[in-house]
């Protein structure tokens, strides 16, 4: 009985994880499809898309490694590119490391493995308004994104390699960007948080037409999030002022 009651929350759980992935399945299984499409023009076999979708689930940084292997880029080159378009994930692990500290080392990592954009703002969102959820949940959400993208991926290499697609007419292209202005709409609950967001977009924006690559991206976050650290006070304090 009491194993069939524990078996039942985890399935509970697990489910509840997997509604709260349904925006973020919604956006990966296009960009996904975007994914695999442009792989098979690259050259890249659809069990080579998967394997990349599978060991390094990082969308922005897998749609532009086919385009510099597209364009025949070096592996080292490619390496150093994906390495700074991903230290933003130092900035969001930095962030949620203080809310897993129950997590055993080996779950660190599993999670920190699957930890994507989107995900870090479903679950930061979600810890900031009613702390950390189970274990379960987490892995669940997660989980359950990842598959979403290796589908689409799989998907999109397929028909990239059967038909002559161009994901540009559909707006299928559009999906990324999409995604990320509905996940930083979610985060905004006040005007600081406007504030703070549109002065990243502003310094990216000057720091896209100075010339840089994808340095603007990383550049722009650090000073913008600094900003906000400098500038976040307390209720407490700010009523003690």
């Amino acid at each position: 009985m009491i194993f069939g009651v524990i078996d039942g929350e985890i399935k509970k759980q697990a489910l509840i994880g997997t509604v709260r992935a349904v925006p973020i399945i919604l956006g990966y299984l296009p960009i996904g499809l975007a994914f695999g499409v442009l792989a098979s023009t690259a050259g890249l076999s659809a069990s080579a898309a998967a394997a990349m979708s599978v060991f390094i689930f990082a969308g922005s940084s897998q749609l532009i490694s086919v385009g510099l292997i597209g364009a025949g880029v070096g592996i080292a080159s490619i390496t150093a590119t994906v390495f700074l378009v991903n230290l933003r994930h130092m900035l969001m692990s930095a962030y949620l490391a203080p809310h897993l500290r129950k997590l055993k080392t080996w779950q660190l990592i599993l999670f920190s493995y699957e930890i994507t954009d989107e995900s870090f703002a479903i679950h930061s969102s979600y810890i900031r308004e009613h702390g950390v959820p189970p274990i379960t949940e987490l892995f669940a959400l997660n989980i359950s994104a990842h598959l979403a993208w290796v589908l689409g991926s799989i998907l999109g290499a397929w028909l990239g390699s059967s038909i002559d697609l161009d994901i540009a007419a559909f707006g299928i292209d559009f999906a990324l960007p999409a995604m990320f202005i509905a996940l930083l709409v979610m985060q905004i609950e006040n005007y600081r948080h406007l504030a703070i967001a549109a002065f990243a977009a502003l310094l990216g924006l000057l720091f896209y037409l100075a010339g840089m690559n994808q340095l603007y991206i990383i550049l722009a976050t650090v000073i913008a999030a600094t900003a906000g650290v400098l500038t976040h006070r307390e209720p407490d304090q700010a009523e003690e002022h």
